[in-house]
């Protein structure tokens, strides 16, 4: 456990890049892939060349932000033990709920009806999508009980901007909209909230890492 709470953000940081990469370099192995209109699901269909790694590859980074749990906890257990529980389960829901079951319960698109897997994998990444989103929201609090305006400020527009571009994300998987410019790249749509979603993630890990090699020198 001692060793999760020293290196615990190094896993945080590997997991989000981990995830975040995975479509990008996937997509030099699947030429037909269209980054811009196709979501980051396809990777894993049942006519995907490249499911089994896609699979493989969302347990692995759900495995790192699952290890990344107890150092996360850690650190905010003295500031509210309840914020520290939520922020810690936000991460948790999202690697175990979005990328865990995404590798174990992978969906086929052209089956017509939901199997028992379809709703394990969809309630799933539902659930870890909301924990994604409200990262940075437990985040923003922790810091104004620490009395760090700065970081809960910072926190607090990275999750309005986060918010924002899942807002746009949304409409676009809309039917009535998804005709519309820009919401007709829904890929696109989907990874540029994903980005925003995961830049909470990373600027948190490297602002631990820092402070930790800061006390240890």
């Amino acid at each position: 456990m001692n060793v999760l709470k020293k290196y615990g953000f190094y896993f945080l940081l590997l997991g989000a890049i981990s995830d975040f990469l995975t479509p990008y370099i996937l997509g030099f192995f699947y030429p037909e892939i269209n980054q811009l209109t196709m979501v980051i699901s396809i990777f894993g269909d049942i006519n995907s060349p490249v499911r089994q790694v896609f699979l493989i590859w969302s347990v692995v980074s759900g495995l790192l932000f699952v290890l990344a749990l107890p150092a996360i906890y850690h650190a905010f257990i003295r500031t509210s033990r309840t914020l520290a529980i939520l922020l810690t389960a936000s991460i948790g829901v999202y690697g175990v709920g979005d990328c865990i079951f995404t590798g174990l319960f992978s969906i086929n698109t052209e089956q017509a009806t939901w199997t028992l897997s379809t709703w394990i994998h969809n309630i799933g990444s539902g659930l870890g999508y909301a924990g994604f989103l409200l990262f940075p929201f437990f985040l923003s609090l922790l810091y104004r009980k620490q009395k760090q305006v700065m970081y809960s400020k910072l926190y607090f527009s990275l999750l309005g901007t986060s918010l924002f571009f899942a807002g746009i994300y949304g409409l676009a998987r809309i039917p009535t909209l998804e005709q519309l410019p820009l919401l007709n790249q829904i890929g696109f749509c989907q990874r540029i909230s994903f980005f925003f979603n995961y830049l909470p993630i990373v600027i948190f890990a490297i602002e631990r890492i820092k402070n930790s090699k800061a006390v240890d020198n």
